[in-house]
C-alpha cells in the first residue's frame, strides 16, 4: 500500500481515523530552514474537525508534534517527524458497519483488493489521513515562500447549485476565511451556509468546487513528457477523498474555443522575460510553468456518509438498509480547503527542488 510522494521533497504519511495518531515523514527539505511548530499548527488548525456548525463535530483539537528534523527554529536537513494524536477517536461508534458496505465508500474495494480493511471509520480512507499531507505542505509552504517567493491559496468556489467567480488575481486569505464557508464571496457565502445545512437537516450531503491559485511560481518547473506540471498537480489533487475532478486554467471550458480565442499571446515583461496578457493555459505550457498564476479546480464529490436510508449490501453479499450513524461533515468543501492548497504546495516544492538541481547541472 503506497502511501508516499515525491522525488526530492519525499513525504509519506501514516495512520488511521480512529487509531492511535496520524503523522507525516517529509525527507529531503534542506537544511536551515526556518520552522516552528506554530507555523505547521496554523495549516492544521485550518483542517481540523469542529471549526463551524457546517463542518464535523468530532472533538479534535489536531495539536501537532515534532519529534525530528527540526533543532533552534530550523531544519536539519534529516528527515522531519510528526505526529497528531487521535484524542476523539470512538471506534465502537462502527460497530454495526463491520460487515456491511457503506454506498460510495471504499469499504468493497478495499476488502476487495486486500481482503482486509479497518473499518473503524475507514481506516486509511478516511479524510483524516490527511493531516500528514497537510502538515507536509506546511514545511512546503514555508520553503517556496523563502526560496522562491510563492504564495498558494484556495477557497470554495461552488457548493451545490452555487458558483461564486472570484479573481484568482487578487482573493487574499483574509478573504477566504472570513466565513466559515471559506467562499470568498460575501452572499454566495451565504446562500452556501443555507445549503449545506438544509443538506444535514435533510440526512443529505453537499459536493462541490475548490479553487486554488499559485502566485510567484517562476518559470521552469515540470517536465515535458511524463511529469509535465498540469499532470503532477491532477495525479496530487486526485489523490485527495472525494475529488472527482480536475481542471487547469480554461478547463473543460477551453474545448468550446478556437485555437484565436485559447491561445495567450506573449508580450515583453517590466522583469525582463516574456510575460501573457492572458492566463487560459493557467500557468502551465508544455508541462513547464511559464511564470503566470497557476490556476486549478477539484471537484468534490457529496460527503458518501449520510444519515438518509441506504440500500447496501453486507460482505456475504446479502441486502442491507443502512441508515449511516457518527459524526461526519454535510459538505467537504470548506475542509477541503487547505487540503487542496497542500497538494499543490508539495508538487511545487518537489519540482522547484529538481529545477534547482537542473541549474546546478547547467553552471557545472
Amino acid at each position: 500500500m503506497s502511501s508516499s510522494t515525491g522525488r526530492l521533497f519525499r513525504v509519506a504519511t501514516f495512520g488511521e481515523s480512529h487509531g492511535g495518531g496520524i503523522g507525516a515523514v517529509v525527507d529531503g527539505c534542506p537544511p536551515r530552514l526556518p520552522l516552528t511548530t506554530e507555523m505547521i499548527q496554523h495549516d492544521l488548525d485550518r483542517r481540523r474537525p469542529g471549526q463551524s456548525r457546517l463542518t464535523t463535530q468530532r472533538d479534535e483539537s489536531d495539536r501537532v508534534e515534532v519529534l525530528s528534523g527540526v533543532f533552534d527554529g530550523q531544519t536539519l536537513g534529516s528527515p522531519i517527524a510528526m505526529l497528531v494524536g487521535n484524542a476523539d477517536a470512538r471506534p465502537g461508534a462502527y460497530e454495526h458497519l463491520k460487515d456491511v458496505y457503506r454506498p460510495s465508500h471504499a469499504d468493497y474495494t478495499t476488502d476487495a483488493k486486500y481482503g482486509i480493511r479497518n473499518w473503524q471509520g475507514g481506516g486509511r480512507a478516511s479524510a483524516r489521513e490527511t493531516i500528514g499531507r497537510v502538515a507536509a505542505g506546511a514545511i512546503a509552504r514555508q520553503l517556496l515562500r523563502i526560496g522562491a517567493g510563492v504564495e498558494v491559496l484556495a477557497w470554495v468556489r461552488q457548493a451545490g447549485a452555487f458558483t461564486a467567480e472570484v479573481d484568482a488575481r487578487t482573493v487574499t486569505l483574509a478573504d477566504v476565511e472570513a466565513d466559515a464557508t471559506r467562499c470568498p464571496s460575501p452572499e454566495h457565502a451565504e446562500a452556501i451556509t443555507e445549503a449545506i445545512e438544509a443538506a444535514r437537516r435533510d440526512g443529505n450531503s453537499l459536493g462541490g468546487v475548490v479553487e486554488c491559485v499559485a502566485r510567484g511560481v517562476p518559470p521552469g518547473l515540470g517536465e515535458p513528457v511524463f511529469d509535465k506540471l498540469e499532470a503532477e498537480l491532477a495525479k496530487a489533487a486526485m489523490s485527495l477523498p472525494a475529488a472527482k475532478g480536475f481542471e487547469i486554467g480554461s478547463g473543460f471550458s477551453g474545448a468550446a474555443m478556437t485555437g484565436r480565442e485559447h491561445n495567450d499571446p506573449f508580450t515583453p515583461g517590466p522583469d525582463g522575460r516574456p510575460r501573457t496578457a492572458s492566463n487560459r493555459s493557467g500557468g502551465v505550457q508544455g508541462g513547464i510553468s511559464n511564470g503566470e498564476d497557476i490556476v486549478i479546480r477539484v471537484a468534490f464529490k457529496p460527503t458518501a456518509t449520510i444519515a438518509s436510508a441506504q440500500k447496501t449490501v453486507d460482505r456475504d453479499n446479502n441486502p442491507v438498509t443502512l441508515a449511516a450513524r457518527g459524526r461526519h461533515d454535510p459538505c467537504v468543501l470548506p475542509r477541503a480547503v487547505p487540503m487542496v492548497e497542500a497538494q499543490v504546495l508539495l508538487v511545487l516544492a518537489d519540482h522547484w527542488l529538481r529545477q534547482q538541481a537542473v541549474g546546478v547541472i547547467r553552471r557545472s
